[in-house]
């Protein structure tokens, strides 16, 4: 097997045109700078209309999808970069597209074993046509409150509300379609916050540190993205056996859901020290407050060498797959 290149040649796209679109691009500076660190070739370059004509121009070596929001995380770009012949770090197109859908993924782990809390889903469309108020009233009566409001497909907490009384319920669903068309409301399991980032360069998954959230309110998009409302703590202040459970559910989702290289797995602990399964993220954020560098770095690890660690362990698995390919 071919050793991976000292100075490979890497696009990382960011931007894209998702509501997400400046987080993506935070994020793939932060990544290109410390890649770069290592010694690797690193272009950055936006999803436009001059994409492909870029990547057969530069022959990348690897691409990482840094794009948050939809066609970055639903399988759509990483269809294309297939298409090409390109290779790309992270989950392919069918996993992205079972772990984007919120309620497919809950869905999943949930058979397979994993706590996730009740929900149902409701189509904006089916939402109007069956009359808002009774509907309302049938989702208080069916999931009770505290409830959450979310946007079936979508990250960054954008659109996502907690509501504690009925007569919040329909500014929530105004909020939630104004991010998707299909929202999701499950019911709110109250307790402590936590993520966990799973890794596998190339020796099997494993998780980093659990991270604890603590936020002066909800944990929106401002909490996640801009310093000082939300104090984070790596390693959480957790039991070592409740850490240990929450780690066997990243894990287990990662797992379930088909995932490849790198994930986030976002959970809540209830007041039995029971991990709760909310969703999962296939291109987790990379700013500087966000989850996965803040886990890595308390592990000890070095951002450059970690993500060269997952560029190389990406590029030997193409080359397996391009030689077995050979002999099939």
């Amino acid at each position: 097997m071919t050793a991976p290149a000292a100075h490979p040649r890497i696009v990382v796209l960011s931007g894209g045109l998702s509501h997400e679109r400046e987080v993506s691009l935070r994020s793939g500076r932060r990544v290109a700078e410390a890649l770069r660190a290592t010694g690797a070739e690193v272009t950055v370059h936006d999803v436009d209309a001059d994409l492909v004509a870029v990547l057969r121009e530069l022959r990348p070596d690897i691409v990482w999808p840094l794009l948050h929001g939809a066609s970055g995380e639903d399988g759509s770009v990483r269809d294309v970069l297939a298409l090409l012949g390109v290779a790309a770090l992270g989950t392919g197109p069918r996993a992205s597209r079972v772990a984007w859908n919120k309620p497919i993924a809950k869905t999943m782990v949930a058979r397979a074993g994993l706590r996730t809390p009740a929900f149902v889903t409701l189509p904006q469309s089916l939402f109007r046509e069956l009359g808002a108020h009774r509907i309302l009233d049938s989702l208080v009566e069916r999931i009770g409150l505290p409830l959450v409001v979310k946007p079936a497909e979508g990250g960054s907490a954008l659109g996502v509300t907690v509501v504690r009384s009925a007569d919040e319920l329909p500014r929530a669903m105004v909020e939630c379609f104004s991010y998707g068309d299909t929202a999701l409301v499950e019911r709110a399991v109250l307790g402590t916050e936590v993520a966990v980032s799973v890794l596998d360069t190339g020796s099997g998954p494993f998780a980093l540190p659990v991270v604890e959230i603590v936020t002066d309110g909800a944990y929106d998009y401002d909490a996640r993205y801009n310093p000082g409302r939300t104090e984070y703590f790596v390693p959480a202040r957790l039991e070592p056996d409740v850490a240990q459970r929450v780690v066997d559910v990243a894990l287990a989702a990662h797992e379930t859901l088909g995932l490849v290289r790198l994930s986030r797995t976002d959970l809540v602990i209830d007041a039995d020290g029971v991990p709760w399964f909310l969703e999962v993220n296939v291109a987790p954020g990379m700013t500087e407050t966000s989850l996965l560098p803040q886990a890595a770095e308390a592990a000890g690890y070095r951002l450059g060498e970690l993500y060269r660690a997952l560029v190389d362990a990406s590029l030997a698995a193409a080359v397996a797959e391009g030689e077995a390919a050979r002999f099939e």
